[in-house]
């Protein structure tokens, strides 16, 4: 009967990674590339599925990050938030839609980029001030409450106010009986 000898830990090392060594090759993510032909470039899925070609000089979410210096993650907030231009794309296959961003997104996105940190803002404070220009009641009462508390002055009094007031006053005089 024979005896089975025991490995030692290099030789029990370097069989355990030739069993869990992952091919290497075009698509992998190590390693060199593997002698051989070229593989075949297929577009990608998102203009696949949704049946239309993909529009000249747009770029998917994850190379607009990049080059805004930012995460795909961040851009979907912010585009949750109302901060990123409307998409045009409609859904494809089961409903998802595969954002694409033009020079003009971009753009748009960068200034944004800009105002908040510029002004040390977060992205909610942006939405917020979106939201209080898009509203006149709403600017009023912000308006209001600034002069309130001291931090933004009445706006000043314009000549035909003045006048305006004046007119009244004469009139409540000329109206009460002496």
């Amino acid at each position: 009967m024979e005896r089975a000898t025991r490995d030692t830990p290099q030789e029990a090392a370097r069989r355990i990674a030739e069993r869990t060594a992952r091919p290497t090759g075009p698509g992998t993510t190590r390693g060199p590339a593997a002698p051989g032909p070229e593989p075949e470039r297929r577009e990608p899925a998102a203009a696949a599925s949704s049946g239309t070609p993909q529009a000249v000089g747009e770029v998917p979410i994850g190379d607009a990050a990049a080059r805004l210096g930012t995460t795909p993650r961040m851009l979907r907030y912010r585009e949750s938030l109302g901060l990123l231009p409307r998409t045009k794309e409609l859904p494809s296959g089961r409903g998802h839609r595969h954002r694409r961003f033009s020079e003009g997104d971009l753009s748009a996105i960068e200034e944004g980029l800009r105002m908040e940190h510029d002004y040390d803002i977060t992205p909610t404070a942006l939405d917020f001030a979106l939201q209080i220009l898009a509203d006149p009641s709403a600017m009023a009462r912000v308006r209001a409450y600034g002069e309130r508390v001291g931090r933004l002055r009445p706006p000043p009094t314009r000549a035909l106010d003045f006048e305006k007031q004046k007119a009244l006053r004469l009139l409540s005089e000329r109206s009460q009986p002496r």
